[in-house]
């Protein structure tokens, strides 16, 4: 992790186009899940976007109560963006804030252990190999040259092994090359940017060709690095393909087709504004149930879940009372950290709905072997 204890900082905190555009209408007020669960302006993007400006300024000192609060209340959902007028690009404003906020020894305690870890490839590469992540098949004379590569996530790997051989069933195409890191999502979010962009641009020299992924928030922050001609997220890429390559079958249970909702990835559909994708594909197997909320964050956002867990909670809880209402057999996750926290949450609540990966939804329509691992 790049060592960034200085408390010098050269030129200003935010980039001055970036943080001019704001025009403080207010539409981004509704779409901010923490300013709906408080009603305070400064939880707000509008309102976290005049702090920026007090510091760039240096009316606020970066130990200021309210900066310090705010950089780590905000979810990074990124929700303001499509609904800005003005094009606010929050998301990169944000990581420039935690940049100048999260500097050196102010790093929150939790999230160092997570992003050293993360950096640590041949650790990844052991706990992989441990857990069973997808491989790259054996080749033949006959075999033809890989469609792209298959990125295994950091964690992902570790976590939920079943995604990557549940994705490589449903593109075989893909070769799946051994060593791989991390795409360096975790560090940018984190106040680690040059880091991020580090590790993003050592995954493409790694992977070759075309990058497939199955974490939206990796997609989204890959995007941003080696640009959309070389990322492509799971159902974005299958949505892409030929309707004959594309996942076929039904998933039924209990002799009927199984009922299936959605839980967007935050980065996914407002960084990139892919969220029919999932959704196409959903239908084309299940009957897809359409949940009020599922545009909206389920308050994992990537290290958030651990470092404000009652806020957290607070989100989640809502969610799955919605879950419950609608009375899926599963809910599909394009992210392994919404993935963990809906699979929490229903483990809570005794919930008989699953929560699955959307690879593993389809691997299941497509071929009946249910996930494992």
């Amino acid at each position: 992790m790049t060592d960034r204890t200085s408390s010098a900082t050269p030129g200003p905190i935010f980039d001055p186009d970036l943080l001019s555009r704001c025009i403080s209408c207010g539409f981004c007020l509704p779409a901010c899940p923490t300013y709906a669960e408080t009603g305070d302006e400064a939880s707000s993007p509008r309102g976290r976007i005049n702090l920026m400006r007090a510091l760039q300024d240096g009316d606020l000192q970066p130990d200021d109560p309210t900066l310090k609060e705010q950089a780590s209340q905000c979810l990074g959902c990124r929700a303001c963006e499509p609904v800005c007028p003005a094009g606010v690009e929050y998301g990169q404003l944000l990581e420039q804030w935690r940049d100048h906020q999260w500097r050196g020894r102010r790093l929150p305690l939790l999230a160092r252990p997570l992003m050293i870890g993360a950096g640590l490839r041949a650790i990844l590469r052991l706990l992989g190999r441990i857990r069973g992540t997808a491989k790259t098949a054996p080749k033949t004379p006959q075999t033809p040259p890989p469609a792209g590569s298959l990125m295994l996530g950091c964690f992902e790997r570790v976590l939920f092994p079943s995604v990557s051989r549940a994705a490589l069933r449903l593109l075989p195409g893909l070769a799946v090359p051994k060593d791989q890191g991390c795409c360096g999502a975790l560090h940018a979010h984190n106040g680690d940017t040059t880091t991020g962009e580090q590790l993003a641009r050592q995954m493409g020299q790694d992977l070759p060709g075309l990058i497939v992924t199955t974490s939206g928030g990796c997609a989204a922050h890959l995007t941003s690095v080696l640009g959309k001609d070389r990322v492509h997220e799971l159902s974005d890429h299958l949505s892409r393909a030929d309707r004959s390559e594309r996942p076929h079958g039904e998933l039924r249970v209990e002799g009927r087709r199984a009922r299936v909702a959605l839980q967007d990835s935050c980065h996914l559909r407002n960084g990139l504004g892919v969220w029919t994708a999932p959704r196409d594909l959903i239908t084309q197997v299940a009957d897809y149930i359409e949940l009020p909320s599922a545009g909206t964050c389920c308050g994992a956002a990537g290290t958030y879940s651990l470092l404000r867990p009652q806020e957290s909670r607070r989100i989640l809880a809502a969610k799955i009372d919605e879950i419950e209402a609608a009375d899926v057999d599963y809910v599909a996750a394009v992210n392994p950290g919404c993935l963990r926290q809906l699979r929490t949450g229903l483990r809570r609540k005794h919930s008989h709905t699953k929560a699955v990966h959307l690879a593993e939804l389809l691997a299941m329509a497509q071929d009946t072997t249910p996930p494992t691992g």
